[in-house]
Formats: C-alpha cells, sequence, structure tokens
C-alpha cells in the first residue's frame, strides 16, 4: 500500500478573483512522501478559467507551501507531452524536465507520451507568500 492514499494529501482550492467574489476554479493537490521529503503535484483547472495564468500562479503559491511551509526537498509531477499550455505553465512556475515516459497516456484518442517534470527546494527562489 502505498502511504500517500492515506488521507496525508495537502488540497487547495483555487478560486478566480475576475470578479468582485472569487469563485472556485480548480484544485490543487501535493500527495506528499514524508519518509524522503518529496511530493507529486496534481492541479485541475475548470476549462473556462485557463488560459488567464490561474495554472501558474496556483502552483507557484502551492511550491511556496511545499518549500517553505511543509519543508519538502522536491516536488514532481507528470503532465500528457501534447499538453504544451499546462507545460509552459509549470516551466514559468519553476518546473523543467525530469524524464519521459513513452506511450503512457492518451490524448484526445491517441497514444502519447507523459513528461515527468520537477523542480528543487533550492531553485525556488523568491520571497514566501505563504505564513505558517
Amino acid at each position: 500500500m502505498n502511504h500517500q492514499l492515506r488521507g496525508e494529501n495537502i488540497r487547495f482550492t483555487i478560486y478566480a478573483r475576475t470578479s468582485g467574489k472569487p469563485v472556485p476554479a480548480g484544485v490543487a493537490t501535493l500527495l506528499p512522501d514524508h519518509a524522503v521529503r518529496t511530493a507529486e503535484y496534481i492541479v485541475m483547472i475548470d476549462p473556462q478559467a485557463r488560459g488567464r495564468g490561474l495554472g501558474t500562479q496556483a502552483t507557484r503559491l502551492t511550491l511556496d507551501y511545499a518549500f517553505h511551509i511543509t519543508n519538502l526537498r522536491m516536488v514532481w509531477l507528470k503532465v500528457l507531452a501534447p499538453n504544451t499550455p499546462a507545460i509552459r505553465a509549470y516551466e514559468r512556475a519553476g518546473f523543467r524536465d525530469a524524464g519521459l515516459l513513452r506511450n503512457a497516456g492518451y490524448w484526445l484518442g491517441q497514444v502519447c507520451d507523459e513528461r515527468i517534470m520537477d523542480t528543487l527546494a533550492e531553485e525556488f527562489t523568491g520571497h514566501s507568500l505563504v505564513q505558517p
């Protein structure tokens, strides 16, 4: 059994603030492996809220929390290779290529590769925006 599935996940609701009232627009999740101080990152953004930088901003804030509050060493993710908007958002947030899982996914009904991306605590620069 993978201990990442025992309810220790860290979840954040993502809100769009385009109007006066914040509206839920997605969720960001860290699946930590506390034994080695790493976590998998998963983010889902409502299709209607995409293309406005919300994913990049949510990812940066989640990484800020991961490195400054939970003291993780590394965060990684998997993304379907054809999903170039997501890959650009992850790169803007600080992720970089770490590997490739060949023929591991499906994109619009076609077999595709999955890219593995990661970022390290020492690569995450800037002042922290989250408070313990």
